[in-house]
């Protein structure tokens, strides 16, 4: 269940893509399945690696896919990586936690080649601001979300840093209601009733995808889209 678009990086033959702060693997895992592309998966969290590195394990990977995912420990402000080093860059739902994201950013397009692809994701600023009135722990937990990006002030942060804007959308309207309630019965939403079957409905819809539900989720995420995606090229 990505939230980023693979069609919209350009990969191609041997590109090499990071994904940082991928968490457990979900991008870093499906390029390297379903695009046979070299992947650097970087997260500040050790347990996050662990289980991104086991979880890769679950796939079944083709004998002609020759290519490599590789996860460590990595922190988004200090890359240890060369200038104009990777073809493509993912960044979904990480600027949102972080104490810096000029930084971030900063450091993001300095890694990055002239061509590439720069993807981000946060959590979109409506869905973002009710889950925020709802719940003040949602925000205030170690490692949560220490602001709230609008369109603009996305765009902005990174075009300061010189990558041009190319186009962006919304991902996961069905998880907005989901989190909503989560913050609404926060601190006893492991145990309320409402919050578990709707995620058993979101497991269902992530294992049948109907029709029905893939309706709703184009319907839907014009008005209440849980992530706000957007795509840059570095000029």
């Amino acid at each position: 269940m990505q939230t980023i678009n693979f069609d919209y990086l350009n990969i191609k033959a041997n590109d090499l893509i990071l994904d940082i702060g991928c968490g457990e693997g979900r991008h870093a895992i499906g390029l390297h399945v379903d695009k046979k592309v070299d992947v650097v998966g970087l997260d500040l969290s050790i347990e996050d690696i662990r289980t991104a590195k086991n979880r890769i394990k679950d796939f079944s990977i083709s004998s002609d896919n020759t290519s490599s995912c590789l996860f460590g420990l990595g922190n988004i402000q200090q890359l240890p990586f060369k200038s104009s080093s990777y073809n493509s860059i993912i960044c979904s739902e990480v600027l949102e936690h972080v104490e810096s994201p000029q930084e971030a950013m900063k450091e993001m397009v300095r890694v990055l080649k002239p061509g590439g692809v720069l993807a981000i994701s946060v959590p979109r600023y409506l869905p973002e601001r009710i889950c925020w009135s709802l719940s003040s722990e949602y925000h205030n937990v170690a490692g949560g979300h220490k602001r709230i990006f609008n369109h603009n002030q996305l765009k902005r942060l990174a075009e300061t840093e010189g990558v041009k804007y190319h186009r962006f959308h919304w991902a996961h309207a069905l998880h907005s209601p989901y989190w909503w309630l989560k913050c609404l019965f926060w601190g006893r939403e492991k145990d309320h009733r409402l919050v578990e079957l709707y995620h058993q409905f979101l497991i269902w819809d992530l294992m049948k995808k109907p029709l029905l539900t893939r309706l709703l989720e184009k319907l839907l995420q014009p008005l209440i889209g849980k992530s706000l995606v957007m795509y840059f090229f570095k000029t």
